[in-house]
């Protein structure tokens, strides 16, 4: 996978103990192993670097912020305290600037309750206590990398449709199609039997079919005795047909003649 393609994501968190980094440090490996590039202050910051404008610059350009909720985070971004509460202010200006934005994540950390900051507090959240942290991992990863477990299914014609109001055209049905102009081009012609003659050739043209799809349909009409090939037709007009008592019942039953 291209470096281009790889997601990023923030991730924002209060240094509440050694215990709680590495908790946050472990979770950002594991999204390093699922092909997520996880912005992280303990690999990218040392002694006398800038903390805020690292916060401002990196908030900014991920896809996605992951905000780690436990009572300390809350309360100092709520507080607007120290870097949580710095963070604070980028977050809520991204967010008034996309309001319809998914791009921040509140996962849940603590322990009986499910408190986030005030200004997280529409945004649908993910259970990470130790209980739940393996299904609200595999589907935190699942949105970033915009592969649900479920999908809505295509939606599909309506079985209800009266033919009259559904066209052959419209159908997909190449079989009507075929004997829709058949039928068509029988009726242009004058009550004569020796008129009932209809060219293969004009046939094609008018259903701009390739010759493959053509000439298969062309074999399920005859295969359903709903059209006839006229024996030694080939002269020099080409092949005909014409249509069969059956074809012309299957015309009326599938209204392809007016009343």
């Amino acid at each position: 996978m291209s470096t281009n393609n790889v997601p990023k994501v923030f991730i924002s968190y209060s240094h509440d103990s050694q215990d709680h980094k590495k908790w946050v440090r472990d979770l950002a490996t594991r999204l390093c192993q699922k092909g997520i590039d996880a912005i992280l202050d303990q690999w990218k910051l040392g002694p006398g670097e800038d903390l805020l404008r690292f916060m401002e610059r990196n908030l900014v350009a991920a896809d996605r912020v992951l905000v780690i909720c436990t009572e300390n985070y809350v309360k100092k971004a709520n507080g607007d305290n120290g870097g949580v509460g710095y963070e604070k202010m980028i977050v809520t200006g991204q967010l008034f600037k996309n309001t319809d934005s998914n791009k921040f994540i509140p996962l849940i950390r603590q322990i009986g309750t499910s408190t986030v900051p005030s200004f997280l507090q529409s945004k649908i959240r993910l259970d990470f206590s130790d209980i739940q942290f393996e299904f609200s991992f595999d589907e935190l990863i699942r949105s970033i990398h915009g592969a649900p477990l479920y999908e809505k299914p295509a939606i599909s014609n309506n079985p209800f449709s009266p033919v009259s109001n559904t066209p052959a055209e419209k159908t997909g049905d190449g079989l009507l199609k075929l004997m829709k102009i058949i039928v068509e081009q029988f009726e242009l012609r004058p009550s004569r039997s020796d008129s009932d003659i209809i060219m293969v050739s004009n046939l094609r043209e008018r259903t701009n079919m390739s010759r493959t799809l053509f000439e298969t349909l062309l074999d399920q009409a005859k295969a359903q005795d709903l059209i006839k090939e006229y024996p030694d037709s080939y002269d020099s007009r080409g092949r005909s047909v014409y249509l069969t008592e059956k074809g012309r019942a299957y015309a009326i039953q599938h209204q392809l003649v007016q009343f």
